[in-house]
């Protein structure tokens, strides 16, 4: 298709046959121009690297969050996955964090509050900026090997601080540690497959950003395909989470505000992904899912994918059709909380509270159906049978539990909660299980929140928000 030369070797599209070579260039470009036509990470950031002439260089990192204790693999499975790993980015010579998901309950409470993005120029005097730096301080032959040294010297630190982490974490979790029991202990009280994909997209998210910001990295950078995310579009819309698909499936998600989450391969199809793992030999390690051989109907995730999969088949516009409908979303900027002095973010994915609704919406008739199903309950109980027994309280049942306690967790949680989470936690059998840092959270914003109207009549307020 492009040196009308070669021989091909694999056909993308109808018409599209490429050699190799050319497979490669067109590979590479496009991943190039995703990145130069958004114009969101600049010269000088912790994100990314591109190693090629007339092209800026970025300070990269990489980071693999180990989720073994949550497929239920014993301790010398996860412990092989992890040293698989390190070999794999060993090779890259690329600064790499390994961490296992089991360390969200040693999180900050700080990780659930906004950041604040810091202003910057605009991109062309950044490049420029860039430019001159180079011009002026141009390395010599000797300083590039001194530099290739240091980083070596790098990532054998990096290597052995891994090492140290496997070898304290094998301590730790072969008589099960307390972090790894508190996980296994989360996931066994979710009720259903589709509530598990979401908590643990949730918390494999937070950790990341704890591990960005640690580090210094302003950008994350992640691989979803265009089917990934044409499954993801059609999942999101199922769970409730149509109003934040601009930011679950766009091409730059700033939701955190510090650290944007990037997706430069979402214009790839899987298949172009797969050619190219395959005919440049890219190293895999492969990591059973809390998904593997789980049967079509397992979860609204797994029947999306099915279906999505099944129709591009017969179809083979499908996944292009539903991926540039996204393109074409926005998200709506909704008023903010009379009642809140800031927008507060959803504390399980990060996104604007979408729950500030007047009478006449949809989320508004749901609660309503909500309270008076509860009065029903409340009315059959009063009359003749006990209401309460051996320490339960029927009015947890609003929440799928019929336990005092949850019901108060769920009262000072559920206000904090995008529609889409809501509907994730009530498939929990209990919140005890949740991490520390997201039950905290929730009670100091209820405080605050109290506190504000106490002294409601005092405040003086302006036309942007609070004083």
């Amino acid at each position: 298709m492009k040196c009308k030369e070669g021989s091909a070797v694999l056909i993308i599209r109808v018409g599209d046959a490429f050699c190799k070579p050319c497979f490669k260039e067109y590979f590479v470009h496009k991943f190039r121009a995703t990145l130069g036509k958004n114009r969101v990470v600049y010269p000088g950031e912790k994100g990314l690297s591109c190693n090629a002439p007339k092209k800026l260089r970025f300070v990269p990192g990489i980071v693999f969050i180990d989720e073994g204790a949550v497929c239920g693999q014993s301790w010398e499975k996860r412990h092989q996955i992890i040293c698989e790993v390190q070999g794999v980015l060993q090779q890259t010579r690329f600064p790499f964090h390994i961490m296992p998901l089991e360390e969200v309950f040693s999180l900050p409470d700080s990780i659930l509050q906004s950041g604040v993005s810091q202003e910057r120029q605009n991109y062309k005097q950044a490049v420029d900026h860039f430019i001159g730096l180079q011009q002026t301080h141009r390395d010599t032959e000797c300083s590039v090997i001194m530099e290739k040294m240091s980083q070596l010297k790098t990532v054998d630190s990096a290597v052995s601080a891994v090492s140290d982490r496997i070898y304290n974490c094998a301590e730790d979790s072969r008589p099960q540690g307390a972090h790894t029991q508190k996980l296994i202990e989360l996931f066994d009280s979710v009720k259903t497959q589709t509530a598990k994909f979401q908590f643990l997209h949730m918390l494999r998210n937070h950790l990341i950003l704890h591990i960005a910001r640690a580090n210094g990295y302003s950008k994350v950078m992640t691989g979803e395909s265009c089917n990934r995310l044409a499954v993801n579009l059609l999942s999101n819309i199922s769970l409730g989470r149509g109003a934040f698909l601009p930011l679950d499936i766009g091409f730059c998600d700033s939701r955190n505000g510090d650290v944007a989450v990037i997706r430069p391969m979402r214009d790839y199809f899987l298949k172009e992904i797969i050619f190219y793992n395959r005919l440049f030999n890219v190293s895999s390690v492969f990591t059973p899912g809390i998904d593997t051989k789980a049967p079509e109907s397992s979860s609204i995730q797994r029947l999306s994918e099915t279906f999505i999969n099944k129709l591009q088949e017969d179809f083979p516009s499908t996944v292009s059709t539903v991926y540039r409908t996204s393109e074409k979303l926005n998200v709506s900027k909704t008023d903010v909380d009379k009642d809140t002095c800031l927008k507060e973010l959803c504390l399980l994915c990060q996104c604007p509270l979408d729950t500030h609704a007047d009478t006449a919406s949809a989320f508004h008739a749901t609660l309503v159906s909500q309270q008076l199903s509860q009065k029903v309950g409340l009315k059959t109980e009063d009359s003749g049978k006990p209401c309460c027994k051996e320490g339960t309280c029927c009015k947890g049942q609003e929440y799928g539990d019929t336990g005092h306690s949850r019901s108060l967790q769920a009262a000072s949680i559920f206000p904090w909660l995008c529609y889409g989470c809501r509907l994730t936690v009530k498939d929990l059998k209990t919140l005890n299980h949740l991490p520390q840092y997201i039950l905290h959270e929730a009670d100091h914003r209820t405080h605050r929140c109290e506190m504000r109207k106490e002294i409601q009549e005092f405040l003086i307020e302006d036309d942007i928000g609070c004083v």
